[in-house]
């Protein structure tokens, strides 16, 4: 193609939009086009992230509907939930292309939507149109789509651990168990207590507990894969480390299996998806070697004395659960190859 891509990022002094910026600053079809963030319209993006300087010095735009609507192709919406209710629809109807990185339209359940996120719900003629952009999944509706709502991150992990072996029959869906841990990044910029370096170093919690948001979006892709209603106990956990997140998933086998045969099975199902890598008998993913990039590793140990298989899966959650799976929906949405401007070697040590 001769003509860039015009993208805008609303949202772009969050994590999840300045590592937006990273990666489409590489994207060979792709130009920024405009980093908005209405807060501090007016200022370098530099001042807030000095690591961008002399590279991306564009000072950020206010919200401007009619400007994008006429400089912009695809606007990027990296906003907290319960704002992106408001501004997507406004963009919809200017005609741009969304791709939204809030929690706020990957509920199909508005009144569901609002009991866990405490929200009120977008109107269902935009819920409808949002494709749910689980990439290695549902990829093929993207191609061509106009709105993308993009996965929460500890769905991202958990979900493409446990798909797999509900799809091949392995595991009995009922008696899933799921302990996820992430790196504080995943709360987002904004001081907290909870972020607090007092609070977290040397430190490890529990938060949330049976009442994360994210339960019911693993919940209705579970459930639309099984073919049936899919309920699972769900626990996260905050770790003192920057970035990642680990899915630790238990559940009951459905016959006798072996490491290795759930080996097999996810390297078919995986077959040609880049970004999922499955790792050998008795080898097991960390964090770190995914860190920085959009891969998503998975191991497993099945237990003959218990009668059930453990699954570990890894992704750094500002990438592939957030920026980086974003982008992989671009790149499907136009009909690219789904790992251009992606293609990076994770960061080690």
């Amino acid at each position: 193609m001769t003509q860039k891509l015009k993208v805008a990022i609303v949202g772009s002094t969050g994590y999840g939009g300045v590592e937006l910026i990273r990666f489409l600053y590489q994207h060979p079809h792709v130009e920024i086009t405009s980093v908005i963030s209405s807060s501090t319209s007016g200022v370098s993006i530099a001042e807030g992230f000095p690591h961008l300087t002399g590279i991306v010095d564009q000072k950020l735009d206010g919200f401007d509907i009619v400007k994008m609507a006429e400089e912009v192709d695809l606007v990027f919406t990296a906003t907290p939930s319960g704002v992106s209710t408001k501004l997507v629809p406004r963009l919809i109807d200017a005609g741009l292309k969304v791709i939204d990185l809030s929690g706020d339209f990957r509920l199909t359940d508005g009144a569901e939507y609002e009991a866990w996120y405490k929200h009120s719900p977008a109107e269902d003629i935009y819920l409808d149109q949002a494709v749910y952009g689980l990439s290695e999944i549902y990829g093929e509706n993207a191609a061509g789509a106009s709105f993308i709502s993009n996965p929460g991150c500890y769905p991202t992990a958990t979900l493409l651990g446990l798909i797999p072996a509900i799809k091949a029959g392995l595991i009995d869906h009922r008696g899933i168990i799921i302990d996820a841990k992430s790196g504080v990044s995943g709360a987002g910029r904004g001081t907290s207590l909870s972020s607090h370096y007092a609070e977290m170093n040397e430190n490890f919690k529990a938060y949330k507990v049976n009442k994360h948001q994210h339960i019911p979006e693993i919940e209705q892709v579970l459930s639309d894969q099984a073919g049936e209603p899919v309920t699972v106990t769900f626990t996260t956990h905050l770790v003192p480390m920057t970035r990642g997140i680990m899915s630790t998933m238990y559940a009951p086998l459905k016959g006798e299996y072996t490491d290795q045969d759930f080996i097999d099975v996810y390297k078919q199902y995986y077959e040609n998806r880049s970004f999922v890598r499955i790792r050998e008998k008795g080898i097991w993913p960390a964090t770190k070697e995914v860190f920085a990039s959009n891969y998503c590793d998975i191991g497993f140990a099945v237990d003959e004395r218990t009668g059930r298989v453990t699954i570990i899966s890894v992704i750094d959650n500002i990438v592939k659960g957030a920026a980086g799976q974003a982008i992989q929906n671009l790149n499907l949405m136009m009909g690219w190859d789904e790992q251009t401007g992606l293609n990076f070697l994770p960061v080690y040590p």
